[in-house]
């Protein structure tokens, strides 16, 4: 059956807003929380609004209020800039509110100015941020970190450091002994990334150090906003060791917790789940043998202070000293279904069990009625195995640690998972791909130079919270308060290449189409938990291929395992939220771009800033390419959230042509390294998924920061892909890496692969084209996107030739959809449905059928979708987004 479409009578690429609508979306923007579940008061937070071409000047002023009217104190900062000088995106950050806001609208105008303000202070020693409600000093120099934090002049932590154990060993052989570091983090640079008025960012960067020997360099963020008690914590670490002696036995972050009150008057939480809360003092009143009174055990269990201790029953009074004063206490969580709490009085004595769960929320408390800390790991049962320590909870200098990585766990191991089997030449390799899809090679799968990123929170409270407030706080820090657009504005800002429309629902085809997008996304949202794609390296990701033989998805065989990015999983995800607006939506890309930007790149090291293709393993692909490591990836959550870690990801991507001369993509087919000119640095780029990659970092940097020798990068390469033979068909073509220019070959010889468009370079082209006046570019790219699937006969009248071996044809109709719509062309908009619905390459047939398997075929029950993969959704949904985008809902 052909379905055909009607062109739309706005485009987001053909048709800019008229003044009307500029000035109505330049007087207001309507915002919303993206969890509409969100409770309470919030610390603070921080986010970015997209603005059409033209609309907001740089120096425009922009207020926030209510739906009373009320204006709330606004920090406001630009993300990215239009080439006419008007701004793309903005960031917003607010701080903390007692009541939740609601209705809220940015509009332009000048507002009161903030009545109260964050007050950064930079000393020769430290950096003093006061919030208003906190104090923290922060060391510039030394192994502590967070030298203090007060509340109302007392001191309530102190003496913050990161902590690290590495172990010669992976575990204990026989006759053998594991030796055992310990480390610190050693600061090396601290900077103040803003200083207010609402919110303040201080990043420290330095090595984790014995004093002889360095290991895990570390990027920490701590985060502040106005009248907030809270400090929110990046936690980055860069693996540099040897994966073959240094096996990372427990990382944390430890404070210091001061205690003055008496022992039954001070309070140990833990937060289960189900809003469940492990609640008890360190010197217990309650099932005593002699009874205190209802007044002090019901005072005692509800965190308040108890009456005085002389009006205690003599017969529990002159025996407080022999009730046991537990003063350490573990919550254990080793993997995604099952945690433990232990304590025990002191060291030396033996641990008592006290509690078990499935899923613990990660934030604990110690403190008493007259304050204490409340600190949690966000995603802590998502990153297992994680751990919080509470010590010496029964003298006066009390000690919390937080563990990203559990030290009652196995140690970490991230050597390589086989030996090789023989593989010792390329063509062996070669041949080793035709049966597991593993692209193998000795020494490509270390993982030296990939990162991990972690979310923490400290909570500096003056007095016990109750069990409910402290569950809302676990919630707070799991799904931090998130301020989002409507998707109909998104979709009429004209961002991200115009590649998305918001939902209609008036085309029952439109319709069929969403159920079928929904269905996707619920499956892999679902997989994600049923298959436990958890653990500290692994969450976020998804895998690649499904084996349905065991029924279980191809988690060991070589490049059918994890995903890291194929064909565009991120972008599949971030472009069905701004679709869609949906909470779940964005957190499973939220923890996708953590994932794929820090694990499945090298930051460090001889692939830097490459990322691996998928593997086993996530850095075990000799297939190190900039077509992962891309920052088309990350731009969505980076312009969403404002979000200063993955900006760093970004920037390092704008250099990355340079490795491309040492790691040669095609080395082991033949392909060598240009030999450099005199007076230039050349590498052989291709124009599909190096070029895409590199367009995205150079677009992302210049919109960023204005910088025009970037922009002249980016602007040379795409002028001499239009001049060359064939436009985008040439393929490939050596860069001069100092100018971006390439080399106009002199060549009939088409290059063209499937796999060139499919990893963010439709997208990037499209944003280019909008972006940009360049008519040499744009008809260079429409030529690629109406031919790629054109009849071998139109190819050949063109090129001179038709194109072989051609694959993905379903995921290319979004490319044909771009063409008609830049070229205004029905017939191409009618070929684009076609190309979408006959499936080829793709998913013919889309059902949304499950089948539910339990045993005794697999060890839990699952659901298994009909002819899914991983590549095949992401580009179906792709297809599907953009064909709706560029050529119309009105599909007949």
């Amino acid at each position: 059956m052909v379905f055909t479409a009607a062109l739309p009578v706005v485009g987001a690429l053909s048709f800019p807003l008229d003044d009307k609508k500029k000035l109505a979306v330049a007087e207001s923007v309507a915002l919303k929380w993206l969890d509409l579940k969100t409770r309470g008061k919030i610390a603070g937070t921080t986010w970015g609004v997209p603005w059409p071409k033209g609309v907001l000047k740089k120096d425009a002023g922009l207020i926030l209020e209510d739906k009373s009217g009320r204006n709330i104190s606004l920090q406001t900062w630009p993300l990215a800039q239009w080439p006419d000088g008007s701004l793309k995106w903005t960031a917003h950050a607010i701080g903390a509110q007692t009541v939740l806001p609601d209705g809220l609208v940015l509009k332009t105008g000048k507002g009161p100015g903030n009545a109260s303000q964050i007050k950064v202070s930079d000393y020769s020693d430290f950096i003093e941020i006061n919030t208003g409600v906190v104090s923290c000093k922060i060391n510039k120099k030394g192994s502590t970190i967070i030298q203090s934090v007060s509340r109302d002049g007392n001191i309530a932590v102190q003496s913050g450091k990161l902590v690290l154990q590495v172990q010669d060993k992976p575990e204990n052989e026989p006759g053998e002994s594991i030796r055992t570091e310990l480390f610190e983090g050693n600061i090396e640079t601290v900077i103040v990334e803003q200083n207010g008025p609402v919110r303040a960012v201080v990043k420290i960067e330095g090595k984790h150090s014995t004093g002889e020997k360095n290991l895990l360099p570390f990027v920490i963020r701590l985060y502040f906003y106005e009248g907030s008690d809270a400090i929110r914590i990046m936690h980055t670490i860069v693996f540099d060791g040897d994966e073959n002696k240094d096996f990372i036995k427990g990382l944390g972050i430890r404070f210091e917790v001061p205690l003055k009150d008496e022992l039954y008057n001070r309070h140990i939480r833990f937060t289960g789940e189900h809003e469940g809360v492990f609640a008890e003092a360190v010197r217990g009143l309650t099932g005593l043998r002699r009874d205190p009174g209802k007044m002090v055990t019901d005072a005692q269990v509800g965190g308040k202070a108890t009456p005085e201790v002389s009006t205690f029953p003599p017969t529990v009074s002159k025996r407080l000293d022999y009730i046991p004063a537990f003063g350490d206490y573990t919550l254990f969580q080793p993997t995604p279904d099952s945690f433990e709490i232990q304590k025990r009085t002191k060291p030396g004595h033996g641990w008592i069990q006290s509690a078990y769960g499935g899923r613990s929320s990660g934030t604990a408390y110690l403190g008493s009625p007259s304050g204490g800390i409340a600190f949690g790991i966000r995603n802590f049962w998502q990153s297992h195995p994680a751990q919080i320590d509470i010590r010496n909870a029964q003298t006066e200098q009390g000690e919390v640690t937080l563990w990203l990585w559990a030290p009652r766990a196995a140690a970490m191991d991230l050597r390589f998972y086989h030996d090789g089997m023989g593989q010792d030449t390329h063509a062996k390799q070669l041949d080793a791909l035709e049966i597991t899809y593993e692209d193998y090679e000795p020494e490509f799968g270390r993982p030296v130079g990939v990162a991990r990123t972690s979310e923490l929170s400290i909570d500096v409270l003056a007095e016990t919270p109750s069990n409910a407030a402290l569950t809302e706080m676990a919630a707070s820090v799991q799904n931090p308060a998130q301020i989002i657009c409507d998707a109909k504005y998104y979709s009429r800002a004209g961002i991200f290449g115009g590649a998305f429309s918001a939902v209609e629902t008036q085309n029952p085809l439109e319709v069929k189409l969403e159920k079928q997008l929904d269905f996707y996304f619920d499956y892999y949202h679902k997989q994600v938990d049923q298959r436990r794609w958890y653990g500290f390296w692994n969450y976020g990701d998804v895998m690649h291929t499904y084996d349905r033989d065991r029924h279980v998805w191809r988690y060991d065989v070589g490049g059918f395992a994890w995903d890291n990015s194929e064909l565009s999983t991120d972008l599949w995800l971030w472009y069905y939220f701004l679709r869609t607006g949906k909470q779940e939506v964005f957190r499973m890309a939220e923890a996708m771009t953590r994932h794929t930007g820090e694990v499945d790149v090298h930051h460090i090291g001889p692939f830097s800033p490459l990322g691996s293709r998928h593997n086993v393993q996530h850095w075990g692909c000799s297939a190190k390419q900039l077509r992962i490591s891309t920052a088309a990836n990350r731009r969505f959550y980076y312009y969403l959230t404002a979000d200063e870690r993955v900006g760093d990801l970004m920037r390092e991507q704008v250099n990355a042509d340079r490795t491309l001369r040492e790691i040669i993509p095609g080395r082991k087919i033949g392909q060598e390294a240009p030999k450099n000119d005199p007076n230039a640095e050349l590498a052989s780029i291709s124009f599909g998924t190096d070029w895409g990659a590199l367009s995205a970092a150079w677009l992302t940097e210049w919109e960023r920061t204005g910088n025009e020798k970037v922009k002249n990068k980016l602007l040379n390469s795409m002028r001499t892909i239009a001049g060359q033979p064939h436009g985008f068909f040439t393929g490939v073509s050596t860069m001069d890496l100092n100018t971006g220019k390439f080399i106009i070959v002199d060549t009939k010889q088409l290059s063209v692969s499937h796999l060139s468009a499919v990893f963010g370079l439709a997208e990037i082209c499209a944003e280019l084209i909008q972006t940009f006046d360049m008519p040499e570019f744009e008809k260079a790219w429409v030529q690629y996107c109406e031919l790629y699937n054109a009849t071998p006969e139109e190819q050949k009248a063109v090129l001179g030739q038709s194109l072989i071996k051609l694959n993905l044809r379903q995921g290319h109709a979004r490319l044909t959809a771009f063409a008609a719509l830049r070229k205004n062309d029905k017939k191409l908009a009618e070929r684009a449905w076609s190309e979408f619905f006959e499936g080829v390459a793709g998913i013919k047939n889309p059902s949304q059928k499950l089948n539910h398997i339990q045993g005794p075929m697999v060890l839990n029950p699952v659901d298994e979708a009909e002819d899914v993969s991983t590549n095949a959704v992401a580009q179906w949904g792709l297809a599907a987004m953009q064909c709706l985008a560029f050529v119309g809902n009105e599909l007949k």
